[in-house]
């Protein structure tokens, strides 16, 4: 992969996860070409990447858009990640580092600042989740693992449902963190893949109940 190939992918990679390019929005070479600085054979490569990502689909006509998740869809990536991660949490509790641990309890701690705001600070909440749940994945020390993961956990409906999060649900998801901390304190591998499973699924549940109101918002306002 070229450089340009590689800037072209993190930049419209980071406008898809941030919202910034909505679901269904069509994604025009040239146009791309311009934002991101490079000719329009980067791009076409960048877009393959994403496309395997399952960031983008691509029609029979040879046009991209940003893909749509079904909720089956997302319910089928949730499933894979419950089981994935919580293998992932129950090996970084046999052999979590004492740096581990208090970086950990760091992003812990970010995540706690953020959602105590009078506005809770989802961008920050949602960097520091992404920072935490990616040290498990770094200490669980496998590398297929990690390839397995990479096209889960940063899907854009992880944005979306930080997005749609009430105060109790932020309060809950540091919890379910703090609740991790406790059992990696005490190498508990069992404990660590029960919460983590159970902190997955969760989320699932606050994205198909957020899905589930926006449908509800655009029939409204059709």
């Amino acid at each position: 992969m070229t450089k340009a190939s590689d800037r072209a992918y993190d930049t419209i990679r980071g406008m898809i996860l941030s919202g910034e390019l909505s679901a269904g929005d069509p994604l025009a070479e040239e146009a791309l070409a311009e934002r991101c600085g490079v000719s329009r054979t980067p791009i076409r490569e960048a877009l393959r990447r994403l496309e395997a990502d399952l960031l983008i689909r691509r029609t029979d006509s040879q046009r991209s858009f940003v893909a749509d998740w079904s909720l089956d869809d997302v319910a089928d990536a949730f499933e894979l990640r419950a089981m994935l991660e919580g293998y992932a949490a129950r090996r970084a509790a046999e052999s979590m580092s004492r740096e581990t641990l208090d970086r950990l309890h760091a992003c812990n701690s970010a995540i706690f600042a953020a959602i105590t705001r009078p506005k809770p600070d989802v961008a920050t909440f949602l960097d520091r989740n992404r920072e935490f749940h990616a040290l498990v994945l770094e200490a669980a020390g496998s590398r297929r693992l990690t390839n397995l993961l990479s096209a889960l956990i940063e899907q854009p409906v992880v944005w979306r449902t930080a997005h749609h999060y009430s105060l109790e649900a932020f309060q809950r998801s540091h919890s379910e963190h703090a609740d991790l901390l406790s059992a990696f304190e005490r190498r508990d591998g069992e404990w660590a893949q029960s919460i983590m499973a159970g902190h997955i699924r969760r989320a699932f549940h606050a994205y198909a109940d957020a899905h589930l109101g926006m449908k509800s918002l655009e029939k409204g306002a059709a």
